[in-house]
């Protein structure tokens, strides 16, 4: 292929940082739509191959309303408003058309085949020794690892997929499956995994990568996918398909991994840790308090963008922002595409088209709070509220508009983010690993009170003993040890001594076993619990639907949205089970 389409280039253009990554790209910039350019004019050194790889990002974020939408409204936990139009009340049904613009398949295509166009010019350059091979290589891991996660999306969704990773023309013609037949999802896992886990490079830029950055205030280094997250999720799901325990468990070394990024000595990194009582000064669910005398005063609930757990989703990139972001993009209000969240969740200045399920509300009703034993769970207040008499998802929003704020100052200035994966996540998705392989103790303490609390077999109290051997999972495999141990008598400040588990950063009480050691008891915490804290984030189709094959069990995903449907009076709630159960679980892959 000689040209480069309009449509290639546009992706060039979607983020600022590439022009100032890379002047000598400045002449691709001011294309005209009619016109082509010779992609020897754009691969000629690393700062093109950078521009290239911002490029696939800028065109990644034209999935991110499809990928949020389908992968939570066909779930349990967000339903339609009397707004939504016939293609989004098709999707919560899970009774979607062929037609249907979510359910349209080329936003994926259309990243895959940038994909590769790009692998193969990288493939030139080295070959041309235009870069040297460790650029080469943390290059080339990344768009191959970028186009692995966008192939796994896809085959979450439609079932079968064609697997194609040649550059094409154009993109009609991945339909030929005379040349590109279709791969069913348990296949395309397996390949997917033999392609990324052979890649050479799996670890994150380094800070003095070209591609790491500042620029408007945002730091780069988030933007890129993590590849070892992603390998922990393609042995998740092969574990679900397989029944491995060893699939299991090479997802857990993989988010492990992750998990331990800061090493011994970074107490903090995607390790959820402890709140700061005294000072709020956290990403947990706290409140404000006077030397502790508001503690258990209902009213004084840490709500705010700089403070507490609300602050996940709005603060900036500061020390406690990269102790829990692993990934997320930014929307910038000068370059395209816009921000889709606004007009999807707000109603204020936006078409307010989904909302909170009543079964969501009610699962973080169920909870109870520690210490003060609110009988709810205050994510529920900080995950969406009330405006103008309508629940309102905001997680998304707290950067746009509040409930003090009756209009945004400007329509026009739609900042966004698009969260991709966090610490919570990754925390859960070990759970689940963990749990499969037989580590129940180990799933239980990071989902509920904590490392140090569940391993601590010693006799006594507080920090003044002893802990030498205890506070420890003592595990022989790698992906299984952690050491929790806080004391002093010696002193140990153990790598995990700040962990509390995602309900322990919740302010909720532990979740009783009654002494059961059950994977599936543990496994249904695991979901549920990821319903409360992941909520809308994109990832609870996918979760569900993992389940549901791990136990051959449709109806656990069949039940699941029915429930939901029955508590928001759909009376389509019956045959939308009926379908589920009969495990039509994917959308139709076809375009016109």
């Amino acid at each position: 292929m000689n040209k480069l389409t309009i449509d290639r280039i546009k992706i060039l253009m979607l983020l600022p940082v590439v022009a100032l990554l890379a002047a000598s790209c400045k002449k691709m910039f001011d294309v005209k739509p009619e016109q082509v350019v010779d992609q020897t004019q754009m691969y000629r050194n690393v700062n093109d191959a950078d521009a290239a790889i911002l490029g696939l990002y800028g065109k990644l974020m034209n999935l991110a309303k499809q990928h949020v939408v389908l992968n939570e409204l066909r779930a349990d936990l967000m339903d339609v408003t009397d707004n939504a139009n016939d293609a989004l009340k098709q999707v919560t049904l899970n009774n979607v058309a062929s037609n249907n613009t979510y359910a349209d398949p080329r936003a994926y295509y259309q990243v895959i085949l940038n994909c590769n166009d790009v692998i193969k010019n990288f493939q030139i350059m080295v070959a041309n020794k235009k870069f040297t091979r460790d650029e080469f290589n943390q290059r080339y891991g990344d768009v191959v690892a970028l186009r692995s996660w966008v192939y796994l999306q896809a085959g979450i969704q439609y079932g079968t997929v064609p697997y194609v990773t040649s550059a094409l023309e154009t993109i009609d013609d991945v339909k030929d499956e005379s040349k590109f037949p279709r791969l069913s999802l348990d296949k395309l896992i397996d390949t997917l995994i033999k392609v990324t886990d052979s890649i050479p490079y799996k670890d994150v830029y380094v800070t003095g990568s070209s591609l790491v950055t500042t620029i408007d205030g945002y730091n780069t280094g988030k933007f890129f996918i993590n590849k070892k997250c992603l390998l922990g999720d393609l042995y998740l799901w092969r574990s679900a398909f397989t029944k491995s325990d060893i699939d299991a468990r090479l997802a857990a070394g993989y988010y492990k991994q992750v998990m331990e990024t800061g090493g011994n000595g970074d107490y903090d990194t995607y390790r959820i840790k402890w709140s700061e009582v005294t000072t709020n000064n956290d990403i947990a669910v706290g409140y404000w308090n006077d030397g502790r005398v508001n503690q258990y005063s209902e009213n004084m609930l840490v709500d705010d963008n700089d403070y507490g757990w609300r602050s996940i989703f709005a603060r900036g990139q500061d020390a406690l922002y990269n102790t829990e972001w692993i990934w997320m993009l930014y929307f910038n209000a000068s370059f395209s595409p816009e921000n889709p969240f606004i007009d999807l969740f707000s109603n204020r200045g936006g078409s307010y088209l989904v909302k909170p399920s009543q079964a969501a509300i009610d699962g973080w009703d169920a909870q109870v709070q520690s210490d003060n034993n609110f009988p709810y769970d205050a994510r529920k207040r900080l995950t969406y509220k009330t405006l103008d008499g309508q629940p309102v998802i905001m997680k998304y929003l707290y950067n746009y508009v509040d409930e003090t704020t009756y209009l945004p100052t400007s329509l026009l200035n739609k900042p966004g983010k698009w969260f991709l994966y966090r610490a919570a996540q990754l925390h859960l998705h070990y759970a689940e690993a963990a749990n499969r392989d037989g580590r129940h103790k180990i799933a239980y303490a990071l989902v509920n009170n904590g490392l140090s609390y569940n391993f601590d077999n010693s006799p006594g109290a507080g920090t003044k003993r002893d802990v030498t051997n205890t506070q420890q999972t003592f595990d022989p495999e790698t992906a299984y040890q952690f050491d929790a141990r806080y004391g002093d008598n010696p002193t140990f400040r153990a790598p995990w001594h700040r962990n509390v588990g995602i309900r322990g950063r919740a302010h909720l009480k532990a979740l009783p076993v009654n002494g059961a050691d059950s994977t599936t008891l543990i496994e249904n915490m695991i979901v549920d619990e990821s319903g409360l804290e992941l909520a809308y984030e994109g990832s609870r189709w996918a979760d569900l639907l993992r389940i549901a094959i791990r136990r051959n069990e449709p109806a656990f995903v069949a039940d699941k949205v029915y429930n939901k449907l029955v508590k928001d009076g759909n009376g389509s709630a019956a045959a939308t089970r009926a379908r589920l159960l009969a495990k039509d679980w994917f959308l139709p892959f076809k375009w016109e």
